[in-house]
């Protein structure tokens, strides 16, 4: 390396901590960063107030809450179940319950109008005896008996659980058994005496990002302490985990280096040690019986062909492991057309794709040599599809579950080979949709990439320029934006006769890796852009003004709206931003964010800072602008986005005079709501503010509401 290159090199390491130092100095609400400081908690408890009393005092406000809360209540809603070895399990809350039932059923019971169904967990009383605000984080099974299980209890919701092992037969936890204490840790189950734990305890166990750095194989009866050290990642990656393969007659261990968001390290686990799976960093890693999956992100050639990004590959893995490269190719992608996700059987593997953001669903399977493509008779039209293993190593069956924008869920059983999948449960219409309408539609954004979005409008909608719309996007993650049934937008926006519009954005996975890295770090903008193309496209066609056109998003999405706002304030008459990331020059350094620098950038470099000052709306944001009015909400629960991002973009954007409301729930986590009463009062709050400002003196709705800056 030649002097001059030194120096700068040297240079650049030198003014990155400066320039963030700047940022941090100059940031005169950074206090509200600290979360249960008391100054910000006595500011958060005063916004609270405000927003309440002026958001929800109206009879509109309150019969709509009543409305959305009856859904969530209903006992008529379907109840989603997943196989644990002969019975099917499913977590329900309703207004009894608040908190939820963990509860299970015989398939013959399912099958019923009114299943008896058998209490497994009661989490109200358990939170009553405990005294603790428990939320339900979920639970893992171990095969073959599937008689003890890990379940994972969330504080308020927050991503940090405390796992406890529990038996399914006595109906209790297992004292003395494997607990892990509150944090972002993992525990996975090896055998009965066996579990991998992911530690993520304390400075010495955590990556920068908050998760777990290192793997553990702790068996039961001794301390944590003495557990055996079986991987140990670096403090920068984002975590480390570890799992047991169980297909009978193919067990394997599987321990993972997650070294950024996209790539990966992955080992087998054998007598020898660890042995380093060769593959593309950021290819994904799948076993399926003797097979390894990979399903690529980037373009790879090896064995003398070049296999397409999107593409998902099959190998024998211990021809693989001997350094043969005869790769399957079981899914290849075009240009409109994407592999959604896989789902692997006993004997198949389900396959969902999506073809012009339109779902398609079959399966595969090995047979006679060769690879069989075998089609999912008596499909439904029109619809989001959505095709599971109901349990991968007991079985062919499969769950088919399929929904669109006014068509209610259903919920299906089926088996690959066999014929048309039973129909098990469907979800009653839960708002009147025959006044509605669903159409796809393309928008071109700046640089002439055509965007799609979807659009619900009412049969005899007049194209005048004068409908209240909800437009609503990702853009992020790899992440694709499907229609689905929301009873609670339905009751809330599209039977008052408002317009729901629904953007597949660059960022997103529609249309596989590269509509994904068109819209990250510097090409960021891109998403923005995108979201911008279809707002316009909607007043060029004179479904909407700007006065009357409505943005909504969260977490990435929040970000979404939060740039698209200050990029455009002309082009939207009212906004809702919900656990967003605001502050891009210091997303890193709170919560979760150092885990997504393969997303946005590190601001910590100058060059990647460049960028994020410009898709940072806390830093855009300008005194003196004609802003919409905007509804922040979060949760101060939320450990994955941190609230600090809300508070100090409501705390500027109050200073500099415009008119933002903001709500923070004391718990919920990302979700912003633990329990069905509370996320009926968010949600009413949001639908109701929305469409008071769009369709206030000027449209055709209520007047606004009035507030105080």
């Amino acid at each position: 390396m030649n002097s001059k290159r030194l120096a700068l090199l040297l240079a650049v390491s030198l003014l990155a901590p400066r320039l963030a130092a700047a940022a941090v100095s100059s940031d005169p609400w950074l206090w509200l960063e600290n979360v249960k400081g008391k100054r910000a908690l006595a500011w958060v408890d005063r916004q609270d107030k405000e927003c309440v009393a002026t958001l929800t005092r109206s009879k509109e406000y309150t019969d709509l809450k009543t409305r959305l809360l009856d859904v969530l209540d209903s006992d008529a809603r379907l109840p989603y179940v997943g196989r644990i070895g002969d019975r099917y399990y499913n977590f329900w809350r309703d207004a009894k319950h608040p908190r939820g039932l963990w509860r299970r059923t015989t398939l013959e019971e399912y099958r019923k109008d009114s299943p008896a169904w058998e209490t497994v967990l009661d989490l109200d009383s358990l939170a009553s005896s405990e005294k603790e605000n428990w939320v339900w984080s979920g639970a893992s099974t171990l095969p073959p008996d599937y008689r003890r299980c890990l379940i994972s209890l969330s504080r308020g919701g927050a991503d940090a659980t405390v796992i406890r092992e529990f038996d399914l037969t006595t109906k209790s936890f297992v004292p003395g058994g494997f607990d892990l204490p509150e944090s972002k840790s993992e525990m996975t189950w090896i055998d009965k005496d066996r579990v991998f734990v992911s530690l993520a305890t304390d400075s010495s166990t955590l990556t920068v990002s908050g998760y777990p750095r290192i793997v553990k194989e702790w068996k039961r009866g001794t301390p944590l302490s003495s557990a055996a050290t079986v991987y140990e990642g670096r403090r920068q990656d984002v975590s480390v985990e570890a799992y047991h393969y169980f297909m009978p007659g193919f067990e394997r261990d599987i321990v993972e280096r997650d070294s950024s968001e996209i790539t990966s390290q992955v080992f087998l686990r054998g007598a020898v040690g660890l042995v380093r799976i060769d593959k593309q960093d950021d290819a994904a890693v799948g076993l399926f019986r003797a097979w390894l999956l990979l399903r690529l992100r980037t373009d790879w050639t090896v064995g003398g062909k070049t296999y397409p990004a999107g593409a998902l590959l099959a190998a024998n893995l211990e021809d693989y492991l001997a350094g043969k490269r005869d790769l399957d190719v079981l899914y290849e992608p075009a240009a409109r057309r994407s592999l959604e996700f896989y789902s692997p059987t006993r004997n198949a593997i389900l396959i969902d794709e999506l073809d012009d953001v339109k779902s398609r669903v079959y399966a595969l399977r090995y047979e006679n040599g060769r690879w069989n493509r075998i089609e999912i008779p008596g499909l439904p039209d029109l619809t989001t599809l959505s095709l599971t293993a109901v349990s991968s190593l007991q079985s062919d069956d499969y769950w088919l579950q399929s929904a669109g924008f006014l068509t209610p869920s259903t919920m299906a059983l089926g088996t690959v080979g066999g014929g048309a999948p039973e129909t098990l449960k469907r979800s009653p219409d839960f708002f009147d949709a025959t006044r509605e309408v669903v159409s796809q539609h393309e928008a071109v954004s700046k640089d002439g990439t055509r965007v799609p979005y979807f659009e619900v409008d009412p049969k005899d909608l007049k194209l005048d320029g004068e409908a209240p719309v909800l437009l609503t996007g990702y853009g992020g993650f790899e992440i694709s934006m499907k229609p689905y049934y929301n009873p609670l937008s339905g009751r809330g926006w599209l039977e008052r006769g408002g317009v729901y519009v629904l953007a597949n954005l660059r960022g997103g996975g529609e249309f596989g890796p590269a509509w994904h890295k068109a819209a990250i770090r510097e090409n960021r903008p891109r998403a923005y852009e995108d979201l911008i193309a279809v707002a316009e496209d909607l007043v060029r066609r004179k479904v909407t003004s700007p006065k009357h056109l409505g943005l909504s998003g969260g977490s990435n999405g929040g970000l979404l709206v939060g740039n698209v706002m200050t990029m455009r304030p002309d082009l939207f008459g009212a906004v809702h931003c919900a656990s967003p990331l605001l502050d891009m020059v210091r997303y890193t350094k709170l919560s979760a964010g150092a885990s997504w620098m393969d997303e946005y950038g590190d601001p910590d470099n100058p060059k990647d800072l460049r960028f994020l000052r410009i898709i940072s709306p806390y830093h855009n944001v300008k005194k003196g602008a004609n802003y919409p009015p905007v509804l922040f909400t979060s949760s101060m629960r939320d450990d994955r986005v941190h609230p600090g991002h809300a508070r100090k973009m409501v705390a500027k954007m109050k200073a500099q005079g415009h008119r933002v409301f903001y709500y923070e729930n004391v718990e919920g986590g990302h979700a912003g709501a633990s329990n069905n009463e509370q996320r009926a009062f968010v949600s009413a709050m949001y639908y109701d503010f929305l469409w008071k400002e769009l369709t206030g003196p000027t449209g055709r709705g209520a007047p606004r509401a009035s507030t105080s800056r």
